[in-house]
């Protein structure tokens, strides 16, 4: 299995009650990999991202994609070796490809990455 299909594993095990569809999108490149939809009826995206260092690689489709959509998408990245997954905002893309994972996330972990998703839309 690969890395991402694993963490989106582990993103359905762990945030259940958030809705989520798979996208698998081979006509439009760069959109992100999950929909998902909290139980305020609160959509958003989430590009999974697993890593070996601690430096995270986009395509110019996923930069451009997130770029023009900076409002209600998320990116989740793992390194390989850890346990800890962290979460930012879409927004925060180009800070991410630059400064990789030494850039503050908005939050550490699936547990308090699900807490912080579910309560979009409050």
């Amino acid at each position: 299995m690969k890395p991402e299909r694993k963490l989106y594993a582990k993103v359905k095990k762990f945030i259940p009650k958030i809705s989520w569809i798979r996208l698998e999108n081979n006509s439009l490149h760069g959109t992100p990999d999950l929909l998902g939809c909290n139980v305020n009826g609160h959509f958003f995206t989430l590009e999974l991202k697993v890593t070996k260092s601690n430096k995270v690689r986009f395509s110019p489709h996923q930069i451009s994609f997130h770029v023009k959509h900076p409002h209600n998408t998320f990116i989740l990245v793992q390194a390989l070796g850890s346990v800890a997954v962290k979460l930012f905002h879409g927004n925060q893309i180009l800070e991410l490809e630059a400064c990789g994972l030494e850039l503050e996330a908005c939050c550490l972990g699936l547990e308090a990455c699900g807490l912080y998703l579910s309560k979009l839309g409050d």
